[in-house]
Order: C-alpha cells, then sequence, then structure tokens
C-alpha cells in the first residue's frame, strides 16, 4: 500500500467538502476526524472480537453477545452494532444519515467513559450526500484491513493539512512533526511521566510513542505516563482523540497552565516538551506571584552559588509587567521556567519558542542569567522560517538537561559549563512555497551534533554505518533494475524500428479524410523517423557501456549490500566513505542516461501515433506502446497515470540511483564536518560555549550570535540547492494562482455577456 497516495486521495475526498458545501474547514475538520476514529475503532473492534468470541460461552451453537467488560484491556474499544461502520454503510442517503452518525458517537461515548464529551457529533449540518461519500471513502478496501499505525499516520496527516487549511486559529493546536521529531530526538523521552502543559492535539506524546516503539523497541503505556494541559476545549478533544488513534493514553485537563499550577508534578516529570503560544501578554501578575521562588542576586554576584527553590514554578523571578495594566508584558520567560520547574532531578526538556525570547533584554535577560547559572541548558537550536503553517517567522528549540554531567566527558562535550549552540537556519528542505520541513536525515544529522557533544560517539558512528549500508543497499538493487528498464527501452525501440521500417503510406493514409486537419504522412517522415529510432539506438547502447561502467565501479560496494551495518572503526568508515563518494559522478552520469533515453523513446513512441498515425499499421501494437510509455515515464505522468502503486521501470532504476547518492551525501555531511567522529565547533553550524561567553554576550541565547558564518563552500552549495527549490515552488504556486485568476475572469465575462 501507497501510504502517502492513500493520504493525498483520503484528503481530496475529504476537502471535498469544501468546495461543495456551505462548511468552513473550522467546521468540518473534527467531524472528518471523528469519522477518521470511527473507522480505526471499528478495525480494532473487528480484530478483537476475533480473538474474544472462540473463548465466550455458547449456546445453540453461538457465542453470547459481547459486553464492554470482554475489552478490558485489549487495546481496543467496545462499539454497540449502532456504532459499527458497516451499520452506517448501510443507512440510505437521507436526512437519516447525520443522525445516525451523531448517534455512534453517542454509543461509543456512553460505553466507553474516557471519551465521554470528546467525540464531535456535528454531523447534522452536512449534506447528507457528501457525508455518505465521505463514509464510503473511508471505507476503501486499503482502510478495511489498515492497521493502527497507519489510522495514525493518516491522523496526523489530516491534522497537518487541516492546520494549513486554518482550522483553528493560528494553528495553535498543531506542532509541524520536524519540530516535535527533533525535541523527541534530543530529549528521548522513553521512561516515567511526561508532560505537555500546552498539549493542543498532543503531537508531543504521539511522538514520544513513535519514539519508544522505534528506538526502544517497546510499547508506549508500558515506559511512559502521558500528562498534559490545554486551555482550549476543542484542542483538548482533539488530543484524547489523536491518543485513542494511536493506541495511547494520557491525562488530558483543559485548564489555563499560566494559573492551574498542577503542584503534583513540579520537580516530578522525566521530561517536559511543549510548543506554548508565543509573546502572550495580559497574564494577570497577582495571579502568578506567589510562583515565585527565592534568588538572592547580592549572594551570586559575591560568588555564592544560588539553588531555584523547590516548589516554585517561577524560580528565577517574575518577568516584566506593563506599566499601565500591571500584567505581565510578554510571558515567553513564564513558560521557559515552568518548563525548568517541572523537571525533577534528572529531567529533560525540549519546547519551541519565539526567537525573541534568546535575546529579550531587562528582566528577561536576568531570568536567562539565573537559568544559565544552573548549569542545566543543554542546547539551543535556531529553526528558520516557514516550518509553521500559518506563519512564517523563526523560531528556536530550548533544550534542558538537570541530569548532565558537572564534567567534561569528552573534549568540548557537554558540561554544566557549555551549552551547545546549533543554527539549523539553513538546514530546510522545501515542501512548498510557503513551507519547509526537516527530512529524516536532516532530523538525524541534527541529532548526531547533540550525540557528539554529550561523548556519545558510539551513537555518531552507527548513523554514518546505516548510511553507508543503505547506500550500498541500493547499489546492489542497480543490477536488476537496469535490467527491467533495459528490457522496456529496447521492446519500445525494436517496436518503432520495426514499424518504421515495414510501415507503407498507403496503410498510413488510407482511412484519411479530405476534411481531416492532419496532414497525410509522407516519405520524408517516416525515413526522418527511422533515422531518429537508429540515432536513439545508437545512444541507448553508449549509455548502456556507462551504467555497465558504473556497475563494475560499484562491485565491491554492491557485494557488501547484504551484511550487517556494524559500526566500523573509523578509519575504515572513512576509506568506505572515500569509495562511496568516488560513485557519485558516475552515478548522477547513470540518471542522465535513464531519463533521456526514455524521454526520447517516449517522444517517439507518442510521434509515431500522432504524427505517423501509427496505429492504421498492421505492425504497430497500441496497447503495448501504451504499456512501455508508461514503463519509460514517472508514474505520474498526468497522461499516462495508472493506479498501480508498483513503481515503473523508470521510476525503479531512477529511485535506486537517487537512494544511493542521498546515503552518500549524507555520510559525507557527517564525515565531512566530524571527521573524528568527535564533536568539534563548525562555522555558520556549531559551537559549544561557555558561561563565560554567555555572560559576555549580555546572556544570549541565540545561536547565531556565537556559530558565525560558514566558508565551506559545499554548505553554501546546499544552501543555495533549497533556495532554488524555493524559488521553483514559489513560481510553481504562482503559476497556479494566475491560472485560477485567469479562470474567474473569464467566467465573469462569460456571464456578462
Amino acid at each position: 500500500m501507497n501510504l502517502e497516495k492513500l493520504e493525498r486521495d483520503l484528503w481530496t475526498a475529504a476537502d471535498n467538502l469544501r468546495a461543495n458545501s456551505k462548511l468552513t474547514a473550522a467546521q468540518y475538520a473534527m467531524p472528518v476526524l471523528g469519522l477518521i476514529f470511527l473507522r480505526h475503532a471499528y478495525n480494532r473492534f473487528l480484530a478483537v472480537r476475533k480473538e474474544i468470541e472462540p473463548g465466550l460461552p455458547r449456546r445453540n451453537g453461538k457465542p453470547r453477545d459481547l459486553v464492554p467488560g470482554d475489552f478490558i484491556g485489549k487495546a481496543a474499544l467496545y462499539l454497540p452494532p449502532s456504532a459499527w461502520y458497516a451499520h452506517l454503510l448501510a443507512q440510505p442517503e437521507g436526512p437519516e444519515l447525520p443522525e445516525a452518525v451523531v448517534t455512534a458517537m453517542e454509543q461509543i461515548e456512553a460505553h466507553n467513559p474516557t471519551l465521554a464529551g470528546i467525540l464531535p457529533k456535528a454531523y447534522r449540518g452536512f449534506e447528507p450526500r457528501l457525508l455518505a461519500d465521505l463514509i464510503k471513502t473511508f471505507n476503501s478496501d486499503h482502510l478495511k484491513t489498515a492497521t493502527g499505525d497507519v489510522f495514525g499516520k493518516i491522523y496526523e496527516y489530516f491534522l497537518n493539512k487541516f492546520a494549513q487549511t486554518g482550522a483553528q486559529e493560528g494553528g495553535e493546536f498543531f506542532t509541524p512533526p520536524s519540530l516535535v521529531r527533533l525535541i523527541v530526538n534530543v530529549i528521548e523521552p522513553d521512561h516515567g511521566l511526561v508532560f505537555d502543559p500546552a498539549c493542543g492535539s498532543g503531537g508531543m506524546f504521539v511522538q514520544t510513542g513513535h519514539f519508544i516503539e522505534l528506538q526502544r523497541h517497546a510499547k508506549p503505556h508500558q515506559r511512559v505516563v502521558f500528562h498534559g494541559q490545554e486551555k482550549a476545549e476543542t484542542n483538548a478533544h482533539l488530543a484524547r482523540m489523536n491518543l485513542a488513534v494511536h493506541g495511547l493514553e494520557g491525562d488530558i485537563r483543559i485548564a489555563n497552565s499560566f494559573y492551574d499550577e498542577q503542584p503534583e508534578l513540579i520537580n516530578r516529570c522525566d521530561f517536559v516538551m511543549a510548543n506554548p503560544p508565543f509573546n502572550v501578554d495580559g497574564v494577570n501578575t497577582n495571579e502568578v506571584k506567589t510562583q515565585v521562588g527565592q534568588w538572592d542576586d547580592d549572594a551570586e554576584a559575591a560568588g555564592t552559588p544560588q539553588t531555584p527553590e523547590a516548589g516554585k514554578r517561577l524560580p528565577f523571578g517574575l518577568p516584566g509587567t506593563n506599566a499601565k495594566t500591571k500584567a505581565i508584558s510578554n510571558a515567553n520567560s513564564l513558560w521557559v521556567q515552568y518548563f525548568y520547574a517541572y523537571l525533577n532531578a534528572t529531567g529533560r526538556a525540549g519546547f519551541v519558542m519565539a526567537s525573541s525570547a534568546s535575546d529579550a533584554g531587562n528582566k528577561d535577560r536576568d531570568i536567562r542569567r539565573r537559568l544559565v547559572g544552573t548549569g542545566h541548558v543543554d542546547a539551543m537550536v535556531a529553526i528558520g522560517p516557514k516550518f509553521f503553517y500559518t506563519r512564517s517567522l523563526p523560531c528556536t528549540l530550548w533544550f534542558f538537561d538537570k541530569g548532565k554531567p558537572a564534567h567534561a566527558v569528552a573534549p568540548a562535550c557537554n558540561s554544566h559549563d557549555r551549552v551547545l549552540m546549533i543554527d539549523a537556519r539553513n538546514v530546510y528542505h522545501v515542501e512548498s512555497a510557503r513551507h519547509h520541513r526537516f527530512t529524516d536525515a536532516q532530523l538525524a544529522n541534527l541529532t548526531a551534533i547533540v550525540w557528539l557533544h554529550r561523548g556519545e560517539d558510539h551513537k555518531f558512528r552507527d548513523l554514518v554505518a546505516r548510511y553507508q549500508s543503505a547506500a550500498r543497499k541500493h547499489l546492489g538493487e542497480l543490477d536488476s533494475r537496469f535490467t527491467d528498464r533495459h528490457t522496456a527501452l529496447y521492446a519500445a525501440l525494436t517496436l518503432a524500428e520495426s514499424f518504421a521500417s515495414t510501415a507503407t503510406l498507403d496503410e498510413l493514409n488510407r482511412k484519411r479524410k479530405d476534411d481531416d486537419d492532419q496532414a497525410p504522412v509522407t516519405a520524408d517522415q517516416l525515413s526522418e523517423f527511422a533515422s531518429q529510432i537508429r540515432q536513439a539506438i545508437t545512444a541507448a547502447k553508449d549509455h548502456d557501456d556507462e551504467l555497465a561502467a558504473l556497475l563494475a565501479a560499484a562491485e565491491s560496494e554492491r557485494a557488501t549490500a547484504d551484511r550487517p551495518h556494524d559500526a566500523l572503526a573509523l578509519t575504515e568508515q572513512s576509506a568506505g566513505q572515500q569509495r562511496l563518494e568516488a560513485l557519485t559522478d558516475k552515478l548522477r552520469a547513470a540518471i542522465k542516461a535513464i531519463e533521456a533515453d526514455h524521454k526520447t523513446c517516449g517522444r517517439l513512441l507518442e510521434q509515431a501515433e500522432k504524427t505517423l498515425r501509427a496505429r492504421q499499421s498492421a505492425a504497430w501494437d497500441g496497447k503495448q506502446a501504451r504499456e512501455l510509455r508508461r514503463a519509460l515515464a514517472p508514474a505520474d505522468d498526468i497522461w499516462l497515470k495508472t493506479h498501480d502503486d508498483q513503481p515503473t521501470p523508470h521510476d525503479a532504476a531512477l529511485a535506486s540511483l537517487k537512494a544511493a547518492l542521498h546515503f552518500i551525501a549524507q555520510g559525507h555531511w557527517l564525515l565531512h564536518r566530524f571527521p573524528e567522529a568527535r564533536y568539534a565547533d563548525v562555522a555558520g553550524l556549531c559551537k559549544s560555549v561557555t558561561r563565560a561567553e554567555v555572560a559576555k554576550a549580555d546572556w544570549s541565547l541565540t545561536p547565531g550570535r556565537y556559530v558565525g558564518v560558514s566558508t565551506d563552500i559545499a554548505t553554501r552549495d546546499e544552501t543555495g540547492s533549497e533556495r532554488l527549490k524555493e524559488i521553483a515552488a514559489e513560481l510553481f504556486e504562482l503559476e497556479q494562482r494566475s491560472k485560477k485568476l485567469s479562470a474567474a475572469v473569464l467566467s465573469m465575462l462569460e456571464a456578462a455577456l
């Protein structure tokens, strides 16, 4: 199953509501997510029912009816028949259908108290036909057999898309997965109590669950306890549904985190992570004064170490207040202290914060000074613009670690006296003109810098080993992939050559009518076509030699493709990286060769049919020609689009080549910057700074003030490449807008005439 294609298809169907109804994205977001939830709950119900029924008491050969108690501890919800998805599918397409969906949601809540008042019920405003279509859409064959992980990803995809459409003001309910994953990668929340006091739709918890399953190979509920707090009731409901869809459990409270302290969690959490609202003003100073701890600035200045007061959420003091309203003028420093105060003695925190918070002056600066003085600021990561869906402002990720050692684990490694500064503003992938994200490799590479700074060099070398192993795996695929595309290419050239050599002008023109717009086929055209085929065959043979040379050069690497990716000694890794990088020019040439061959051949097949009237010839097989054009073109070619999820020979060959290049490039990115597999400052990227350096910079925690500017040409090339992608995306978006505007103008003109 192609999950990305399934997600796109489902979203297109759901977004049909916006195009063909009076509903706004805000009105249909929760109901659509509710149907995804219901489809998943029904799948889980059916799977667990199969497990339960054989052990049930039987009467007259039939098991007794299921009851809610049968599902306790089964990671599934009990669904009464009126809440079965099959029941909704059987409903007629009329006004009773929206009512049936509402009843289903009410019945699920009635039999599952933990969901009481959470599930969406705003279906009565849906046009029955559109609702019926949507219910059928979520009943595709793929979704009937989909697992919880698939539904979890679909749910996340829809949250992502609703955030982009502005279904909630500011997109505050959803943190982009790129940022959440980087936070999770750095703090590694794999045990104990995990708290998010601004949890939105629960994305931090979901990514924590993924981390535990993928990295710790364990069940999340066996390792962690989730606690969340969210001011907006709708967002809290989203979070509870999100957890349920992913098979997770958590205590999500509806509360304002500025005033609801949850004292039982202060100094008790193993991990805290959040994406709080930025630059909030108007927090009542009188209501938070009691949260302030004692701090003796005079004693600190005299050299007496100060310890943050336990049990206080604001151990470093109050931020500045508005002179007129007497309210907190900016709550960023409140959040920063909350995240610190909830941690236990070895806890870690990671959170998103406005870039201005790391440089703010006056009382905010004093708070940062006291915070840095604890030695618990672990790392700061600057993030460029366009990562959020509704705002383009840059941000900064903050990381605390109360359990980091007071001494250096390795040269320049993390200690109470050091803070790792990473400037990742030039690290991004252009998703669209408005949106950037991190790729999996970029996330891993940024995390690897943190590993090195902590002295965890073995993790760095293991990542390099995985990259090199992946590159060799894809190199090992080339032989079969080249064979498949070779077969399709020469079949197409043979078909075209046979047509050119046997077709006659009489048969090509015999059905042509006098009023036919197409000119008759001429002898010169056939002759020129035959010449083009001969040139294409010659070029293909030359390209075959290039591909054979690549296979020969990569033989030693392809031979090791099946070996485990053990982290070899650094000298062996470096030597292996050099061998892999020596193949890059040949890999790029192979991509150009295949694209040239396939483009030429596709053009010839199209020319034969459209210009030379090849379908009139007995030597032409139209069905075979179409199949070969598909095989030699990208699967998403709009004119040759196929519903087959399998990659075409064109796509398969290029995918292996590009994947090999990609993983070779990732190994280069790491070893080029850290050739000794030890932490080192890299201009323009990262710097390990001491508290004395931070003090000299007026207690700024902005990475850009420390890392400098890169002089690395390769780094500038990488950044320039992404910028070109960004420009191309912007041009494409402008072109699409222009087309829509032109269509609207034409429509208005037609209506006026």
